[in-house]
This record gives C-alpha cells, sequence and structure tokens, in this order.
C-alpha cells in the first residue's frame, strides 16, 4: 500500500510466507470462527470412516486370496481400491470445486458404502468378477478419508494448515484402530449371515461409510471451501479499495497524456494467483512415494504372517497398530510442519520408512513384536510424508483452482498406492517379503535428494520463500 502524501514510507520488512506467493498478503489473517465447527464434523465424520477404510486394509488381501486361491494375486484388492480411489479423486474433486466440499464428501462415503455392500454379496455368491468391480467402487471411500483433510485446511491461516490436517487424519485414528480388533466379531455376524467370515470388516464398512455421509450431509455447513472463497473476494475488494483511496495523486498532467494515448491512469488491479508448480510437484511426489511403499509393505503383511502359521486376529492387531501410526501422530506431525518446516518433516518421512522396511525384511517371521514395530514404523512414515505433501500442496494452489487440483493430486497418490498393491504380490511369489520390504524402504529414502534440490535456495528451510512485502510506487525500500 502507498504511503500517505507528506509521510515517510516505512520500509518493507521481509516475512515468511509459508502457503506461496499468491497468499503472501494473507499470512496474517486470522481464521474465522466457522473453522472450530467444520473441524468437529469433519473429526466425527473421520472417525466413523476410519472404521470402513481398515476393513481393506484388514482382509482385502486375504479374501483374495481364499476367493482365487493364489498369492500372487492377493495384492490385486489393494490394487483395485486404490484405483477405485484414483476414479473417486478425480470425481470428488471436480464436485468440491464446483459445488464445495459437503457435496463430494457426502457422495464420496455414500459411494464406499455401496461398494462395502456389494463386496459382502460377492463374498456370499463366491463372484470374483463381482468381487473385483466392488473393490473399485469400495476405494471411493480412501479417496473421501484422504480428501477430507483438505477441507480441515480451507479455512485455516496459513501458519496453521499442518495442524488443521493433522487434527483431521488424527480423527481417523478411532475408527481405524478399533476396526481391524473387530475381524473376529463382524466374521461371525458374517457368518451367522451366510457369507464367508472374511467379509465381516466390510459389513462394518457398510454401517461407517453409511453414518460419516449423514453427518457431513447435514452438519458441514457452512461449506468450507466455499466459505474460504468468499471470505477471500471480500478480502481482495477490501484492499483495492484501500489502494484506490491512499494512492498518490497523479501529476497534473498525467491525465491527458492518459487520454491522448488511450491508457488509463487507475492503478492496475493485482495479478491473478498463480499455482507454484515447484511446490506443487514436491508436495505431489512426497505423497506419492509414501504411499507407493506403505501399500505394497502393508498389503502383504498379512499374507505373510499368516503363511507363517500366525492367526487372522493377530494379523489383524499388528494391522491395527500400523493403522494407529499412520494417524495418531498426526498431532505432533501437524506441529513439526507448521514450526521446522514442511520439506525437513518430508525428508523425515523417507528416512522413517527405509527404517521400516530394513525392519520388515530382517525381522523372524515367527516374531510379532518385530513386525509390529516395523507396521508402527511405516505408519509413521507414511503419517509424515502424507501431513507435510498436504501442506506443501495447499500452498501452493489459489482457492480459484485449489479443490480440483488437490483432487488430481489425490489420484497421482492413489494410482502410486494401486501400482504399489498390484507390485506386492508378484514381489513376494518371486523374491519373498524381505525383497518387498527392503526394496520398498530403498525407494522411499530416494525422497531425501529430491528434498534437497527442491530446498535449494531456500533458506529458511520450511519449504517456503521468504519475499519482501511489495512497495508501493515512489516508496523506497
Amino acid at each position: 500500500m502507498s504511503a500517505r502524501p507528506g509521510t515517510p514510507a516505512s520500509p518493507a520488512t521481509p516475512h515468511a510466507a509459508p502457503d506461496g506467493p499468491h497468499e503472501n498478503r494473507a499470512a496474517d489473517i486470522p481464521e474465522p470462527p466457522e473453522q472450530k465447527r467444520v473441524l468437529i464434523v469433519l473429526a466425527l465424520s473421520q472417525t466413523l470412516s476410519g472404521a470402513g477404510l481398515a476393513a481393506g486394509i484388514t482382509v482385502g488381501a486375504l479374501l483374495a486370496e481364499e476367493m482365487l486361491g493364489s498369492t500372487g494375486l492377493a495384492g490385486l484388492p489393494a490394487a483395485l481400491f486404490t484405483g477405485g480411489a484414483a476414479l473417486g479423486a478425480v470425481g470428488i474433486g471436480r464436485v468440491c470445486q464446483r459445488w464445495g466440499r459437503r457435496p463430494g464428501l457426502t457422495a464420496g462415503y455414500a459411494t464406499a458404502g455401496l461398494g462395502s455392500l456389494g463386496v459382502v454379496a460377492a463374498a456370499g455368491l463366491g463372484s470374483v468378477w463381482l468381487l473385483f468391480l466392488s473393490l473399485l467402487v469400495y476405494g471411493a471411500g480412501t479417496a473421501t478419508t484422504l480428501m477430507a483433510r483438505y477441507a480441515g485446511a480451507d479455512l485455516a491461516a496459513p501458519a496453521r494448515r499442518g495442524r488443521a490436517v493433522s487434527l483431521v487424519l488424527f480423527a481417523t485414528t478411532l475408527g481405524a484402530v478399533i476396526g481391524p480388533n473387530l475381524v473376529g466379531v463382524t466374521g461371525e455376524v458374517a457368518h451367522g449371515l451366510g457369507v464367508p467370515r472374511l467379509a465381516g470388516p466390510f459389513l462394518l464398512a457398510v454401517v461407517a461409510y453409511a453414518a460419516a455421509a449423514v453427518v457431513l450431509g447435514v452438519f458441514l455447513r457452512p461449506d468450507p471451501l466455499r466459505l474460504a472463497r468468499r471470505l477471500a473476494e471480500v478480502r481482495e475488494a477490501a484492499e483495492a479499495e484501500a489502494v484506490s483511496e491512499n494512492a498518490a495523486p497523479a501529476p497534473a498532467s498525467a491525465p491527458a497524456l492518459g487520454a491522448a494515448e488511450g491508457t488509463s491512469t487507475v492503478p492496475a488491479a493485482a495479478p491473478a494467483p498463480r499455482t507454484d508448480t515447484r511446490k506443487l510437484a514436491t508436495g505431489a511426489a512426497v505423497m506419492t512415494f509414501t504411499q507407493l511403499v506403505m501399500i505394497a509393505i502393508m498389503t502383504m503383511t498379512p499374507v505373510h504372517m499368516r503363511a507363517h502359521g500366525h492367526a487372522t486376529e493377530t494379523a489383524g492387531l499388528v494391522i491395527a497398530l500400523h493403522v494407529a501410526a499412520m494417524y495418531l501422530p498426526s498431532p505432533l506431525t501437524g506441529m513439526l510442519v507448521d514450526r521446522i518446516g514442511r520439506l525437513r518433516v518430508a525428508a523425515a518421512s523417507g528416512v522413517v520408512l527405509l527404517a521400516a522396511g530394513v525392519l520388515a525384511a530382517l525381522a523372524p517371521a515367527h516374531s510379532v513384536p518385530a513386525l509390529a514395530t516395523a507396521l508402527v514404523l511405516l505408519g509413521i512414515g507414511w503419517n509424515f510424508g502424507l501431513v507435510s505433501g498436504t501442506a506443501i500442496v495447499t500452498d501452493a494452489v489459489p482457492l480459484a483452482t485449489r479443490a480440483s487440483t488437490q483432487g488430481l493430486v489425490d489420484v497421482g497418490i492413489a494410482v502410486a498406492g494401486a501400482t504399489g498393491g498390484m507390485a506386492s504380490g508378484l514381489v513376494v511369489a518371486t523374491g519373498g517379503y524381505s525383497t518387498l520390504a527392503l526394496g520398498g524402504g530403498i525407494v522411499a529414502l530416494g525422497l531425501v535428494p529430491l528434498l534437497v534440490l527442491s530446498g535449494r535456495g531456500d533458506r529458511t528451510g520450511t519449504g517456503s520463500r521468504s519475499v519482501a512485502s511489495p512497495s508501493a510506487p515512489g516508496e523506497r525500500t
């Protein structure tokens, strides 16, 4: 803003801009009071959906192995429901972009509930093709559970985005941990209904996803994305008016010269916010790498355990600990992302995932504690990558295109998960579980040099550029 005539211009002070160049001016804007309600509603829906999400993680591979009679194809369910997540991310992103978060997320969970019901029907009928189709539809739940984290960040102040994202993820913990531990109970319910016991967790998913859809459809008001856009428009209009009122008067000859040349002397409007493609690519790469490695190792762990004599309930306990580690550290991760920087936490995810892969590869097959520790590290590494990557992507994209771009990023994440799930069974069938785990850890370590290159020239270490406040014409900086 220009200084008033007759008063000295204050120097422009450099300040950190954690949310990218297109929102530098908004860095110190307080959160609207509606953010608290939005986070509460999202937390409730995520608690419910976590139970539905855990069904495919816990018994998807075991159900496929039982129905197909092949370990090599046991990774197919993970590939299918993560492939369905890719399709779901596109559709949900477009709905959110056009109509807001509430209709997009509600439709996603409702679709996932139908897919879960289809899996139960497929297991009862013994239909492999219905199973494949239903797993694709079920994948919409994975996409919705992940995309809900963006809704938590829509109204968050830039300096608190990491914590807002982490709160939404943290709320998934309860349902996601309880779900795998109900394998035995839901299995008995399924058996009583005349369907295979392994379909039991998908019965729970039907109820969980339907309940999450109802909670969002009824209570997610105001819509966080639509409200964020309205608030941004109000701020921009106020800033434009302030600039117009405080602009220094033009010289007497300026109007005549402007008229003669057919130009206007009205100050030009600020350029439209643009996507920071470097940040966007970095955030997408972080989440893609971590998803690929996590899905690959996690998918085959229950199969590996059952092949060495462990009960399904024991495998469910290990997966429950893994899922807890995926979401439970979120508040701490969010605080670290906001305080020490996005890139540092993202680099830490690669190191932790490497440790998880090495431990899983070296763990004796009979040792439940060793396998559980490896899967806990796997979950923590994934959490570091998802929270930091989400913050980087949200920083990079302006509100006008945020939802659709986030949806496309999540497509890449889902495709990576599908690739990891499909390849995991083939790798285990040919090279063994240890080869899969160690290879995944090495792939994850590739994040570190990538992030070092991305962070060059960034002296803050946050993954954000420090920029000077723009000075008005005639001001000295």
